[in-house]
């Protein structure tokens, strides 16, 4: 990375409006998810014996780690394919599968009926290997230890040759040499750990066969969760870079979104071609027409997630413009959230169920004060710490 491309502290008012109203959203929140910590789950949600879980499982959790996939995508492609151009764009993408993963892990705290086991997995004594969550779990955790000693240098940085933290600086800088020596262990490390769980939440949903829609199920669904992962990386990366960059009033980095916009067009098609080709064996094509939610959504989903932005990323003139670009990187997210919304939630459907799942208002309330706080935490980071690279800041402009 040359000089001018240097990651600085945004240099911008941290209270402003939108913070405000990300506060009380996150102040709601707060408070539901306090009720449900005195008083149960029963009490915030509509989960019951069959749908033992909903919102907190489908967006917190399966989407949340979908999309925290931009970590690993970016890492591999910048320092294992050494593509040195990304390099800019690597400290934000880390910034969010980081933020990504821990709220993933405050999700799951939430869900969980005996929340205050969740460390049990640390346990060898606790360890069940014939689970298919044991493995989500250990790979999760372990992920997030790999992206919190990546992130460690960048927080190191802030500190080294700052006067008024001489001992500080002092103790960064060994910290930081350290790490960079086995930088890229944990660079190789957190990809393979990335594409183990992400495959694992869809073979989660491979041992429940009469309970999920046959649009949906496939003994190929890990493999389908991992394409669409790997698919859905620099979507996100582009999606997190240009909304950022807008909203701190930046200029957004198009140059290089738009190369690496060009990789996207054969991952997507990989995806679409493995799902059409379980479709074509299975013939579950023939489900399209029922004129059911499910075959409503699935329509929805393939569509304007895979379909249409595959269509639009085709065009160099949209690869080019950071509003076309920034479009169709949002239907690719936007799609392989609703894919995890669907497998999880709407294609669910337990053969003994009395009533259908539809979130409570304190699900979405916790939901939604959840990403709130993602993004105040993003916003706080990159205001103190050196993540994002400005070259017209560098220059002085």
């Amino acid at each position: 990375m040359n000089e001018l491309e240097r990651p600085l502290a945004v240099r911008r008012r941290l209270l402003t409006p939108g913070v405000y109203g990300l506060l009380a959203l996150i102040a709601v929140g707060l408070l539901f998810a306090g009720y449900r910590f005195i008083f149960g789950l029963q009490s915030v949600t509509n989960l019951d014996q069959q749908h033992p879980w909903g919102l907190w499982i489908g967006i917190d959790v399966a989407t949340g780690v979908a999309l925290a996939a931009g970590g690993f995508t970016t890492a591999a492609i910048a320092h294992i394919f050494h593509r040195e151009r990304y390099h800019a764009i690597a400290r934000p993408a880390l910034l969010t599968a980081m933020l990504g993963y821990t709220f993933v892990g405050l999700g799951l705290l939430v869900d969980l009926g005996r929340y205050y086991n969740i460390w049990h997995p640390m346990l060898p004594s606790m360890w069940q290997g014939n689970s298919v969550l044991f493995e989500v779990g250990m790979c999760v955790m372990c992920y997030l230890t790999v992206l919190y000693i990546e992130f460690l240098p960048i927080v190191c940085e802030r500190f080294i040759g700052d006067p008024r933290f001489p001992r500080l600086g002092s103790l960064c800088q060994t910290i930081s040499r350290i790490v960079d020596k086995t930088m890229f262990l944990f660079i190789i490390a957190g990809v393979v750990l990335s594409c183990l769980h992400q495959s694992s939440l869809g073979n989660l949903m491979v041992i429940a066969p009469s309970k999920v829609h046959a649009l949906w199920y496939t003994p190929i669904l890990p493999l389908l969760f991992l394409l669409s992962a790997i698919a859905v990386g620099f979507p996100m990366v582009i999606f997190e870079s240009t909304y950022a960059a807008w909203s701190l009033k930046l200029k957004p980095e198009t140059h290089v979104l738009s190369a690496l916009a060009r990789y996207i067009p054969p991952l997507l098609s990989i995806y679409l071609a493995f799902k059409v080709g379980d479709m074509l064996i299975r013939e579950s094509y023939v489900h399209l027409t029922d004129g059911t939610v499910q075959s409503t959504m699935f329509i929805i989903e393939m569509v304007f997630g895979v379909v249409v932005p595959l269509g639009m990323l085709l065009s160099a003139r949209v690869r080019n413009s950071a509003r076309w670009l920034f479009l169709a990187a949002l239907l690719i997210v936007l799609g392989v959230a609703l894919n995890r919304v669907n497998v999880f939630l709407v294609s669910y459907q337990p053969p003994y169920a009395t009533k259908q799942y539809f979130p409570s208002i304190g699900e979405f309330a916790v939901t939604i004060g959840l990403v709130s706080l993602l993004i105040l935490c993003y916003r706080i980071i990159v205001t103190y710490l050196p993540v994002i690279s400005q070259p017209h800041e560098a220059r002085g402009a």
